[in-house]
């Protein structure tokens, strides 16, 4: 590990109440004292680790700031080397001062990631771990932060482990066999290893199935709202958000542009777009907006098609129904709390999707929608999270290539192939698991993956 020093700011600087700027390293505690002046009149090596101490930052002279300083000496910290954390108070100027007196006394900056990249590195955590870290940060509603916290407490690293512990003892048990025939005997062996390969063949196939639930926990599901102008589609939207974001009028095509939400829905995140009313027009900037429309519908996860049931069905429609074919739509029939003239078997007879009466107005319907959404979209219940989702294409990979050689193992196993067959599959497996907890990763990977985070992390 490098024995230089860093300084980052780990928090905002746009009026923020506090600011905190970050050092790790040998040198952190020393550089600190060189701009800290404790009320104690005692300097931070003089004091025990895990102990917070107030006073003021110096440039010479000049008092620049009243901050309580925060001393966590290695290996017990989250980089596992001495580090410091400066509070002070917020906003760009301050923040910055600090970080550039700390980098004349001696420190540089830090680069993305590079927090965590040592924590890795010194061992606290393992690869799987520190790439939850960003996972936490980035996390867009409960069930998100919830699998994120799991992977980030080695969640993922226990069952990997595991698993390339029983692989290494059965890779030297046949290189045993091998070598000494007469002391190793592997007669049943390949049936035996057959059956304790198959339970850790279902926990990867588990975890490899589990990536697209772990993909719209994390991400959301990207969702248009469309429909003919005046539908009620910008009523639904404000109903969502729960506050007049569109505007809503008589007047058929108000929204021209579309409008994007990001909504927690019963634990789930809607990527929302509200798009311009979908009708043949002559109008040069609604066209515009239909296009966008249409294009939305095509980029989307879920199409959410709003139709007033209260007016008979038209050519628009028709031409609606058509852009939404094979796509996961969810047809709402909207303004069920008037006269009804289109019915659920109007809608079944031209498109093959779910059909939901509801009123945007007096917010009926949504319960049922919810439910949909979930079915739809997550194959188990997630609200009792008891398992972790992958989330990372990386790792998902990874696990695909470890499964595949694992059940060529298993189909040695069944063609009576010789034991030195299993081990090229076996020690395959082994490294791409080594892949996702970065105990076989190369440089230039490791590389790329903190490059992703953001600086002072």
């Amino acid at each position: 590990m490098s024995d230089s020093t860093i300084a980052a700011i780990a928090t905002g600087t746009n009026n923020n109440g506090i600011s905190i700027i970050r050092l790790s390293g040998d040198e952190s505690i020393s550089i600190c004292d060189k701009i800290f002046k404790s009320v104690k009149n005692k300097k931070l090596t003089e004091f025990k680790s895990h102990t917070v101490h107030y006073g003021y930052i110096y440039d010479d002279d000049e008092k620049i700031d009243e901050v309580l300083v925060v001393l966590m000496k290695g290996p017990n910290s989250y980089t596992k080397e001495d580090v410091v954390e400066i509070n002070c108070h917020g906003g760009f100027v301050v923040s910055y001062k600090i970080l550039d007196l700390l980098i004349k006394m001696g420190a540089r900056p830090a680069e993305p990631g590079e927090f965590t990249k040592r924590a890795f590195l010194n061992g606290r955590i393992d690869l799987s771990e520190a790439e939850s870290v960003i996972d936490v940060i980035n996390s867009q509603n409960d069930f998100a932060l919830k699998n994120s916290m799991k992977q980030l407490s080695g969640y993922l690293f226990n069952i990997f482990d595991s698993i390339r512990k029983f692989l290494i003892h059965e890779l030297a048990f046949i290189e045993s066999a091998l070598d000494d025939p007469e002391h190793f005997s592997t007669e049943g062996y390949p049936i035996k290893l057959r059956e304790e390969l198959i339970p850790h063949i279902g926990k990867i196939d588990k975890l490899i199935k589990s990536f697209n639930d772990g993909i719209i926990l994390k991400e959301g599901i990207d969702t248009a709202i469309v429909g003919k102008p005046n539908a009620g589609k910008s009523s639904l939207l404000n109903l969502f958000v729960g506050y007049d974001r569109a505007i809503v009028t008589e007047i058929a095509g108000t929204t021209r542009d579309v409008l994007e939400e990001h909504i927690n829905f019963d634990g789930l995140q809607l990527n929302i777009t509200d798009t311009a009313g979908i009708r043949d027009t002559e109008d040069t900037i609604e066209k515009i907006g239909v296009n966008k429309s249409l294009e939305c519908i095509e980029n989307s996860n879920l199409i959410l098609y709003v139709i007033d049931s209260s007016v008979p069905l038209d050519q628009n429609d028709e031409d609606i129904i058509k852009a939404v074919t094979d796509k996961k739509v969810i047809v709402l029939l909207n303004k069920s709390d008037l006269s009804q003239v289109v019915s659920e078997d109007d809608i079944k007879e031209r498109l093959d999707c779910n059909v939901i009466p509801v009123s945007a107005k007096f917010n009926d319907g949504m319960e049922e929608l919810k439910k949909l959404i979930r079915e739809m979209f997550l194959s188990g219940d997630i609200k009792s999270n008891d398992e972790v989702f992958i989330t990372n294409a990386r790792q998902k990979d990874a696990l695909v290539m470890a499964y595949d050689s694992l059940k060529n193992v298993i189909a040695s196993i069944d063609d009576g192939m010789p034991e030195d067959f299993f081990s090229i599959d076996m020690m395959n497996a082994y490294d791409k698991l080594g892949l996702i907890t970065g105990e076989s990763v190369e440089d230039d990977l490791m590389e790329e993956i903190f490059k992703s985070f953001c600086v002072g992390k």
